[in-house]
């Protein structure tokens, strides 16, 4: 065996939108409800997709892992072994037979193996998911299988049940996926429970004489959460120091202005000299955790928080962050975030938990002692890795079955898996707000029409014939 290193080769892309026109000062086509990372190619555009963000990932899952890589004279091997196209290249590899338990599955991106008698699973990226492109017609035999960890803006059409539930299998930020990844940003207890970052009370207390309560950092504005909005709002209440292209206010220094700085050490021995830090998820769904919470609990600065709405069921304790939902307005938070910073009682309750180095959530606890994957640790698999061996144990059961001469047992992802609510904007006192971005204007149209998508590309799908472009958008648009 030999150890290789696993890495996402996820093209530099540009995501779109799409098939509206925005009264803007040019008249600009774009697709709304796509966001699909694309591919360029001769420093063209494929599908016309542009690209909004590209921001590296907070933590790399794609560690090394042990891996039998085939060399051009054992290819023919897998004639022996079920083969899984990703066909959506996330992996970016060739041809590699992984062992997952006593199975082994031969993994690629060769779609040559299209035809192939012992082709038995297909894997798709979610924010590469094309509708251009689709091993149709489906065998019977053919499993889809979905691995899609970001929020919907990626690739708003998933998130409707006609789409997700095309897939067998799911690896989600869902807990009711059938490989749940919402943990996916938390390497582990242990990190939660570090005082490495600890900035003492007092101490932070002395640094406010130069330094805000609140500290926001974020360079992906005006997203489906709307959350530069509600920060524009509460800045009128309560001092902010924002150190990214959104609302900025305060520069960091030249060297971690990068986002590849995000996790240094430097930028995160800044970020920890605050009480508070405002952490707004981009997209407001169930499961939908990202660093934004995890780090300031790390770091120990207390999280204002606002996301998924199951997140208590996720934090390190009863008091450990503090919920936007449960204030009626901006003013409101203001005040009570002004009340903690001057009482050191009230605003120590809400770092007791890791000063005592106590994490009470149990379902927390289990979540990362029973999840079947690492971050950060190369003596575990990486969630890839944990997705491909999923698809490639449940292919073998059912060969196994079959073999037995029963009837194969199918799997099928449900509208849990991937389902988040129409995206919603904040409507504060019309003379503070100033004109509405472009691109804020578009997340509930674009949320609407991907519901079109995701019912034409259902129909295309169940047609089990090859289509165009063409033909899907006629179906979105028709009257």
């Amino acid at each position: 065996m030999v150890r290789i290193q696993r890495r996402k080769f996820l093209a530099s892309c540009l995501c779109v939108t799409a098939t509206v026109f925005l009264l803007v000062t040019l008249q600009v086509v774009v697709e709304l409800g796509k966001f699909e990372r694309t591919k360029l190619k001769n420093s063209n555009l494929q599908d016309g997709h542009i690209k909004m963000e590209e921001v590296p990932k907070h933590l790399n899952p794609f560690l090394k892992k042990e891996a039998l890589v085939l060399n051009r004279k054992e290819k023919l091997e897998t004639d022996s072994y079920p083969i899984m196209i990703w066909w959506s290249p996330l992996t970016g590899e060739t041809g590699r037979l992984g062992q997952c338990g006593a199975d082994a599955c031969f993994f690629t991106i060769n779609r040559t193996y299209l035809h192939h008698h012992m082709t038995k699973a297909f894997l798709f990226y979610g924010t590469d998911f094309n509708i251009d492109s689709l091993p149709l017609p489906r065998k019977a035999h053919h499993d889809w299988a979905l691995f899609h960890e970001e929020s919907p803006k990626n690739n708003y059409k998933l998130f409707h049940k006609p789409v997700i539930t095309l897939f067998n299998y799911t690896a989600t930020f869902s807990r009711h996926s059938h490989l749940p990844l919402t943990t996916q940003y938390l390497e582990g207890i242990e990190v939660l429970k570090s005082l490495r970052y600890l900035v003492p009370l007092q101490s932070k207390n002395n640094l406010r004489k130069r330094l805000a309560p609140l500290v926001y950092v974020q360079s992906d504005c005006d997203p489906p959460s709307d959350r530069d909005s509600y920060v524009r709002e509460l800045m009128i209440y309560i001092e902010v120091d924002s150190y990214g292209e959104c609302l900025r206010n305060k520069d960091l220094p030249r060297q971690l202005k990068s986002p590849l700085s995000m996790d240094a050490d430097g930028f995160y021995r800044i970020i920890a000299q605050y009480k508070f830090i405002l952490a707004f998820e981009n997209a407001v769904c169930d499961d939908y955790i990202t660093e934004k919470l995890w780090r300031p609990l790390k770091l120990g600065v207390v999280p204002v928080y606002y996301g998924s709405p199951s997140i208590t069921d996720w934090l390190p304790s009863n008091k450990s962050a503090i919920l936007v939902s449960e204030f009626s307005h901006p003013r409101e938070l203001a005040s009570y975030i002004r009340r903690l910073d001057y009482d050191d009682r009230l605003y120590e309750a809400y770092v007791e938990w890791k000063l005592k180095g106590e994490i009470s959530n149990q379902r927390l606890l289990t979540a990362l002692r029973e999840r079947k994957w690492g971050v950060q640790d190369v003596s575990q698999d990486n969630y890839i890795d944990a997705f491909e061996c999923m698809v490639c144990t449940k292919v073998w059961d059912n060969i196994r079955l079959q073999e037995k001469g029963l009837p194969p047992k199918r799997w099928k992802a449900e509208d849990t898996h991937l389902r988040c609510p129409e995206p919603t904007v904040f409507a504060f006192s019309p003379p503070r707000a100033p004109r509405w971005s472009s691109l804020r204007e578009m997340w509930i149209p674009s949320f609407e029409q991907s519901k079109k998508e995701a019912q034409a590309l259902r129909w295309l799908v169940d047609r089990n014939q090859n289509f165009s472009a063409q033909e899907f958008w006629a179906l979105v648009f028709k009257d």
